[in-house]
């Protein structure tokens, strides 16, 4: 697997989630499997079969949240370069023909919300604008096909 970008928010955030899944939802499925035995035959069994399956996807999940831990790298906010676009940026972006200005934090895809205004550095965008510096244009190549022009307006530290 390939390396993992996160920020220190991101990296907790995972960790906290893997506990809960070890914990508490591995307890509250092993107590679904637990009643639906108790429900007669396991062959013809439903709700023990979808226990089953629940907890094969659990695992499952598990199992993925580990990996990406075990290969994450946390990027210091400290030692961000503010010099130039990368991740753990806080870019301020204009849209030079909308004139329209939006501000994103660049991160990891593991942890990108463009919601949350948090950016992967593997999107179009995030990829277009890597490595740019304050005042640069960069032209994005959207998914649907058209351009769209991005003047680096201010670049910071998360």
């Amino acid at each position: 697997m390939k390396e993992v970008l996160l920020t220190p928010e991101g990296y907790e955030k995972l960790t906290q989630e893997l506990d809960l899944l070890r914990t508490d939802r591995r307890r509250e499925v092993a107590d679904r499997i637990r009643v639906a035995r108790e429900f007669g035959e396991i062959a013809e069994n439903a709700e023990y079969d979808d226990a089953k399956n629940e907890q094969a996807m659990l695992e499952h999940k598990i199992a993925q949240l580990e990996e990406r831990l075990l290969n994450a790298r946390v990027i210091d906010t400290k030692e961000v370069d503010t010099s130039v676009v990368s991740v753990g940026s806080v870019v301020r972006l204009r849209d030079v023909d909308a004139k329209e200005t939006v501000e994103y934090h660049i991160v990891g895809s593991a942890e990108a919300n463009p919601a949350e205004r948090k950016l992967s550095n593997e999107s179009p965008v995030g990829r277009a604008i890597l490595g740019h510096k304050k005042g640069e244009t960069v032209e994005v190549q959207t998914p649907r096909g058209s351009k769209i022009k991005f003047k680096i307006m201010e670049i910071k530290a998360a």
